[in-house]
């Protein structure tokens, strides 16, 4: 299906070899200029204590991503004025793929999921996906979790406004980095293959500032040009009694440079005011940068708390 991958490395826990029990399915949505593949240490980690695991590919991303023709000779000046496909997609796009996939995973109809529970989780900017999934089939989800991502409130109802916020002003931003108009091109693009060394220690602050130049350099290759300006600018306040009813996790990561630590703690604060009922769970990784510990298995050690 298009989309999805799939963790396919299972173990041998109580949970995989005990037929009677239902395994929980993780549902994992990548952030902004990313792929599902992005989460594929975290999801060994998590087949290997018996779940299920699907990554998701956002439309336009992973297993469908557009990589310019320019981007690949970096001839900057024509990557300034290439077109995207991206351009005009927006949260409805990723709602409706990671909804499908969530639909999918449960085997649930109207009332309740039938295959297991499902856990969803957004990493950065995939938080916009979980809190829109959440009001489009609470019912299908066991809990939600959001891992260093944007959740929106009636305060701030967008990724934009969340950026914008006094909470983030210590962030670092990528917009010096921008190639082209984005209103033009409609996506934010990015150079992810510069050899600047300015421009790269930029982007290793916002992303990784603990990480070796190895991994740093990793993790860049993962990375596309195109994210489209709609999904960034798209409302996605959820719902008291829609998302408000679901459980839900955060992990805070504390050398955060892409969403701030003041602003992930602004964030569970106005969700919390707004259902002070179901207020979240919070993990906090003190030493954690935007994309989390470079070890996967204690963030895979707290999700996999989550099925029970």
């Amino acid at each position: 299906m298009g989309g999805v991958a799939l963790a396919t490395e299972l173990g041998t826990s109580s949970a995989a070899a005990d037929p009677r029990r239902r395994l929980t399915t993780y549902v994992l949505v990548h952030g902004t200029h990313s792929a599902g593949a992005f989460w594929m240490p975290i999801a060994r980690q998590l087949t290997l204590r018996g779940h299920r695991v699907v990554m998701v590919d956002q439309p336009g991303h992973g297993a469908e991503a557009f990589v310019p023709k320019s981007y690949q000779r970096q001839d900057l000046k024509a990557m300034a004025a290439e077109l995207s496909p991206l351009k005009g997609l927006g949260l409805e796009d990723y709602e409706a793929r990671v909804t499908g996939i969530v639909r999918r995973a449960a085997g649930g109809g109207r009332r309740a999921a039938q295959n297991g529970p499902v856990v969803l989780v957004g990493h950065s900017l995939g938080g916009i996906s979980v809190s829109r999934v959440g009001d489009a089939v609470p019912h299908l989800l066991h809990r939600i979790c959001y891992m260093a991502a944007f959740c929106p409130s009636r305060a701030l109802p967008t990724a934009d406004a969340c950026t914008a916020a006094p909470e983030n002003a210590n962030a670092v931003s990528p917009v010096e980095l921008t190639v082209g108009d984005p209103d033009r091109l409609g996506v934010l693009r990015l150079n992810f293959r510069t050899g600047d060394s300015c421009e790269l220690a930029l982007l290793k602050e916002m992303i990784c500032a603990d990480y070796p130049d190895a991994e740093f350099r990793r993790i860049l290759a993962g990375m596309q040009t195109d994210e489209p300006i709609a999904a960034y600018a798209g409302r996605a306040v959820g719902r008291a009694g829609g998302w408000g009813c679901i459980p839900r996790t955060y992990l805070r990561f504390g050398r955060d440079r892409t969403i701030a630590t003041a602003l992930q703690d602004r964030m569970i604060a106005e969700a919390d005011a707004f259902t002070p009922g179901n207020r979240f769970r919070v993990h906090d990784f003190p030493g954690a940068s935007h994309v989390g510990p470079l070890d996967p298995i204690p963030v895979a050690e707290i999700l996999d708390t989550l099925a029970g």
